[in-house]
């Protein structure tokens, strides 16, 4: 690839997130046709292809299928939305990652933010780990499969 930057290529993102969440195997799973309401917390990693409405909270990894329909708020280790839709507000202490048939309507506080090309998100968004970072213009790069910000702390 060819960019004014050179020395930098674009990774698209990995279907195995294995790596960046730290966490594999689900531990739970709301599938697809199942409904619930209520407040949500577990421990490892949990995957929603069904709806759910109301709190999530969790120190592991959410993961959003294609057929997810979330209502409500979001605290958890790391949320990646592989699909579906979620509307409310988001906070992880480690990442969010926003991939192509996904989208996220509300607000994402996270120290690292991935979203892809074709993803949806409307809302606010705040990366902040200890301190606040402005991100110089010569860091992002705006070319491949995805919007990445390239930030050295």
């Amino acid at each position: 690839q060819t960019s004014s930057h050179p020395d930098r290529r674009i990774e698209p993102m990995r279907e195995d997130t294995t790596e960046l969440t730290g966490v594999g195997e689900i531990a739970a799973l709301l599938g697809q046709g199942t409904e619930y309401t209520g407040t949500l917390a577990f421990e490892g990693r949990v995957r929603i292809e069904g709806r759910f409405r109301g709190e999530i909270r969790s120190d592991g990894v959410l993961v959003l299928g294609e057929g997810a329909h979330v209502d409500g708020d979001v605290e958890v280790g790391s949320l990646i939305v592989r699909g579906g839709i979620l509307k409310g507000n988001v906070r992880a202490s480690q990442a969010v990652e926003l991939h192509a048939k996904g989208a996220i309507v509300g607000d994402i506080h996270a120290p690292q933010v991935f979203i892809a090309r074709g993803a949806r998100f409307e809302g606010r968004c705040t990366m902040e780990q200890g301190e606040q970072h402005d991100l110089p213009e010569d860091k992002l790069l705006d070319e491949g499969p995805n919007l990445v910000a390239d930030v050295e702390r």
